[in-house]
């Protein structure tokens, strides 16, 4: 009786484990993901490689290149991750300013590659002048390297947000299509611009002293002892972190974030109880366009080089990230990125001529399953 009783209930707690996976599935798709993402990769990590190579090497030892794959140790995926998340939160950084200005201004600004190439020239300016603060190896002089290349990029950038909003935004609120042709040809001019002020040719970046090299992990920590991760992606991550939440702080729980807000769903009814909605618009737009100018900056110093053309570059992964998170959805653009940079570093690893398309193949499946985003931002 006992046995006929646990072989019935068998089939009702497996339902009942499918109903709950398909829950968190549907409910929290971001964890999902990323729990999917790094669970097997680590899997792979886990693995004894030459037991999975075996049957496929050849007569001199050589497996094919997918099989290779399973030669990831933790360490390597350790790296990998953190690695990954850094320039994830490097990707939100441009990303969120295009976010904010689509998703409580529903204004689809495409110049935003211009923007974040601008910060970077600007950060690179700054480093190249105060190179000596940067070699000094002063944790003082270093931050306030930094603190000056990325301040002077927001600035330069923001300011160039208010002519643009008000030149090229403003005639063009509330149509997409115009928004799409105005904000790609301001690209165009911003380009020109970096040519006519820098030049044309690639401008090498130095990191200060103190973000060279790699923190080593102590090899007796288990598992990961020995591990290397770059302290330039370390700041980046505590960085990245910071800045959202802060961004979730302003959105959701003051009064500014209400009122811009309330302002995409209803500009009239905001106006008629004596808020100045323009002038909070011109505030966001200022605002994505410092971020984008903050990105651009540290991107150049992750990259270690900057060019006219790099913010057209990055518009890809920006966007992918955008539609990937749920348009407009501050969270959805933060675990979107991680995601994407994620599955860059994953997949580079393997074979660095198929990240690009990794990062395009995760934005189409996610769409197939999920049309709305991972996050969307519901509109009432």
């Amino acid at each position: 009786m006992t046995a006929d009783t646990s072989t019935a209930t068998d089939p009702a707690a497996g339902r009942g484990l499918r109903r709950r996976l398909s829950a968190f599935r549907e409910g929290y798709p971001h964890f999902f993901l990323l729990g999917l993402l790094a669970g097997v990769t680590l899997l792979l990590a886990v693995v004894p490689y030459g037991i999975i190579a075996a049957p496929w090497q050849d007569a001199a030892g050589e497996a094919p290149r997918l099989v290779r794959l399973f030669r990831m140790d933790i360490q390597t995926w350790f790296t990998l991750t953190v690695s990954g998340m850094a320039m994830g939160l490097l990707i939100f950084i441009m990303s969120s300013g295009m976010t904010l200005t689509f998703g409580l201004m529903n204004v689809l600004n495409l110049a935003h590659g211009g923007f974040i190439s601008f910060g970077a020239f600007c950060g690179a300016t700054v480093v190249a002048a105060l190179s000596g603060w940067g070699g000094s190896g002063s944790l003082v002089l270093t931050a306030g390297l930094l603190l000056l290349a990325f301040v002077y990029a927001m600035v330069v950038t923001g300011a160039l947000g208010v002519f643009f909003e008000r030149v090229v935004i403003r005639p063009v609120y509330g149509n997409h299509l115009k928004q799409i042709l105005v904000t790609i040809g301001g690209s165009i001019i911003l380009v020109q611009l970096i040519q006519v002020i820098w030049g044309s040719t690639d401008i090498p970046v130095s990191r200060p002293e103190l973000l060279r090299g790699a923190v080593i992990i102590n090899e007796g920590v288990p598992l990961i002892g020995g591990a290397a991760i770059e302290i330039y992606r370390l700041m980046a991550v505590v960085v990245g972190l910071i800045l959202y939440g802060v961004m979730q702080l302003i959105i959701n729980r003051t009064k500014i974030g209400v009122l811009i807000r309330a302002g995409v769903e209803n500009t009239e009814m905001v106006e008629i109880h004596g808020y100045r909605i323009r002038m909070l618009f011109l505030a966001v737009f200022v605002a994505g366009s410092a971020l984008a100018g903050l990105g651009g900056a540290m991107w150049g110093m992750y990259e270690q080089i900057v060019n006219a053309h790099m913010g057209e570059h990055l518009m890809i992964m920006v966007i992918v990230v955008i539609i990937l998170g749920g348009l407009g959805s501050v969270t959805g653009c933060f675990y979107g990125a991680i995601l994407v940079g994620l599955i860059n570093l994953y997949v580079g690893y393997l074979e660095p001529r198929l990240a690009g398309v990794a990062t395009v193949g995760l934005m189409v499946a996610v769409l197939m399953w999920r049309p709305q985003g991972l996050i969307p931002v519901l509109r009432h």
